[in-house]
């Protein structure tokens, strides 16, 4: 430990302390594990897309799945890059060639709006089932009852 003591020479100079102050190092890595908790779910999804309800539970995952999104004006994205409705079918015949380590096709989530039309997302999933791609996933929020159906 470092002592205060005057100097023999009598200019009144101490010497230098050696010691760490931690008070302002716990401060600051709190503040940083602060930061990082309130922005860790905020870069879970990156298209804002408004899902149904369901009573389903979640589905234990092996290997990350691929994810098509449809937002409210029907815009396709695949892993938030949109693309064309012409460029699916591509898009969908190269992830249906990679086979994971179970020689199965990857799993596909497939997210959509609940404000858009039945027979746009049926257009998605047909062009899924063309490509062989048959591991699809229907991502809802979890909760209660949907709407129009009455809880008894």
């Amino acid at each position: 430990m470092a002592m205060n003591l005057p100097s023999r020479s009598g200019r009144g100079r101490r010497a230098p302390m050696a010691e760490i102050n931690v008070t302002p190092l716990v401060d600051v890595m709190l503040v940083l594990l602060i930061i990082f908790m309130v922005t860790a779910p905020l870069l879970t999804t990156g298209v804002p897309v408004n899902l149904p309800d369901s009573r389903a539970k979640a589905l234990d995952q092996e290997q990350k799945p691929e994810q098509i999104s449809i937002d409210e004006q029907g815009r396709l994205f695949l892993n938030d890059d949109e693309i064309s409705d012409a460029d699916l079918p591509a898009r969908l015949d190269a992830i249906a060639a990679r086979k994971g380590p179970d020689g199965q096709v990857p799993q596909i989530y497939l997210r959509a709006d609940r404000a858009l039309d039945y027979g746009r997302v049926m257009r998605v999933m047909g062009e899924l089932n063309r490509a062989g791609l048959n591991r699809v996933s229907l991502v809802t929020v979890e909760g209660g009852a949907a709407e129009g159906t009455s809880a008894r």
